[in-house]
């Protein structure tokens, strides 16, 4: 099988594949809105049309939210498992878009042609890279060249409530060697990246209550306490000078960055100084003796996220307030136990609190971490494949977020994930004028090749 004639093929049929993308990203499939219910039917039958057309044995799945897409095509060796979602965000503010969000159009800039739509980069433009590979690929030899099985969801954007139960009712058919996912981006403009760790997440809402009521502060200050004081004493322990998290065993299970890692990290020549100007910021805030790629991607992190208390309206008011909140959110990395994080969290809050003050504590599911064996050579052999399309070398990196399909692959169907994608910084996904370059596209089918003929190797 010669990838020379699928690369050929890929570029001979670039106009059409865009004018198929154009298709999808006409299609309002905005999972969050029921009166868009019909819309998310019709990309799913769109989808399924379009698989079946190139070859794949492919359905729609019913479920109690907006249905799955599921296609099989067989082939020699291991099986891969390709996801992405066909459902996208609402389109509001309506009036900041330049043209209909739903009227997909090319559009020239300052940094080349760009997809303008809706859902072009997020993840519309970024699954039909891998569609429209696989119809390169069939068409030249008949065949794919792996086992392919294609997992498309419509509920990502609102949650994806569904997706948990189908996977668990369905694990034989979805389980694979490998799970690809591109839902994700470049490295700057030309270094493709392959995620292989994704913070964990856990969320709380503290909330510290001394006197019954709001006090007059002439009348009450002084011999009250005050539970915003309370509350800021707390938040500030959370973190010594340095930038470390203070809490009892919170580094407990955070591995150090493998070497190999660390030097693809250093050869990104990440600078650090552009990244925060851009935010009117000077100086990395995290670990200090850690590189700011690390604080971003694969150290832990304590934030509040918000704090609140007494009165909140225009001009002044002199209240002693009954209460105080914040919401804490950490961002978890490696082996670290959330259960255990929140465990020592109260802990230190109760260890904190002065008599006649008490807390109650509002918590959301928590998640780990999510970390990738790269010694699976399929990595490697991604790495190699995309590194031949780019101008500049692929690179195994982190990321700061959190994106639960890939813990849902290793927890439920214990499969290891590649993240790949293909979208920039300034695509505005989830905001008016979403962009994805065309360049991105293009590139991408031809990555997403080459990445199948490489892992097909013995």
């Amino acid at each position: 099988m010669s990838i020379s004639k699928v690369l050929t093929q890929i570029d001979e049929d670039f106009s059409n594949s865009t004018d198929r993308l154009f298709e999808l990203l006409r299609i309002e499939s905005i999972s969050t809105d029921s009166n868009y219910d019909a819309e998310c039917e019709k990309a799913a039958d769109w989808l399924v049309s379009e698989l079946s057309d190139i070859g794949f044995k492919a359905s729609k799945r019913a479920t109690l939210g907006h249905p799955m897409v599921i296609a099989h095509s067989d082939g020699p060796g291991s099986k891969i498992m390709f996801y992405g979602h066909y459902d996208v965000q609402p389109v509001d503010p309506l009036d900041l878009w330049d043209n209909p969000p739903f009227e997909p159009s090319i559009e020239d800039t300052k940094n080349g042609k760009v997809i303008r739509a809706r859902g072009a980069a997020d993840d519309k433009g970024q699954l039909m890279t891998f569609v429209e590979a696989c119809r390169a690929w069939i068409k030249v030899n008949g065949k794919l060249p792996v086992k392919t099985s294609i997992f498309f969801e419509g509920e990502e954007e609102s949650g994806s409530p569904s997706l948990v139960p189908f996977m668990e009712a369905n694990t034989e058919e979805l389980k694979s060697d490998i799970a690809l996912i591109c839902d994700t981006g470049l490295f700057g403009e030309e270094t493709p990246g392959i995620v292989t760790m994704l913070r964990g997440l856990v969320k709380i809402e503290v909330e510290i209550t001394g006197p019954s009521r709001d006090l007059h502060s002439g009348m009450y200050g002084g011999i009250s306490i005050n539970p915003i004081r309370v509350l800021n004493k707390i938040l500030a322990g959370l973190h010594d000078e340095d930038g470390k998290i203070t809490l009892s065993g919170f580094y407990d299970g955070v591995p150090e960055l493998p070497q190999n890692i660390s030097d693809q990290w250093d050869n990104l020549s990440f600078d650090h100084l552009n990244f925060l100007n851009e935010v009117d910021l000077t100086k990395p805030a995290g670990e200090a003796d850690r590189t700011p790629l690390e604080m971003i991607w694969s150290r832990p992190t304590c934030d509040v996220n918000g704090i609140y208390g007494g009165y909140q309206g225009e001009g002044f008011k002199t209240v002693l307030p009954s209460k105080a909140t914040a919401k804490i959110s950490f961002r978890l990395v490696g082996d670290q136990d959330p259960k255990q994080i929140l465990k020592s969290l109260k802990q230190y809050i109760a260890s904190c609190l002065p008599p006649d003050c008490s807390v109650k504590f509002i918590e959301e599911t928590p998640s780990k971490a999510t970390q990738m064996s790269t010694s699976n050579a399929a990595f490697e052999k991604a790495r190699q494949a995309l590194s031949d399309e780019w101008p500049k070398e692929a690179t195994f990196v982190g990321c700061g977020g959190s994106i639960p399909i890939a813990g849902h692959f290793k927890d439920i169907l214990n499969t290891d994930s590649m993240l790949i994608g293909f979208g920039k910084d300034d695509d505005k996904i989830h905001s008016p004028n979403e962009k994805y370059d065309l360049s991105s596209f293009h590139k991408g089918i031809r990555s997403w090749a080459r990445i199948l003929d490489k892992i097909s190797e013995d």
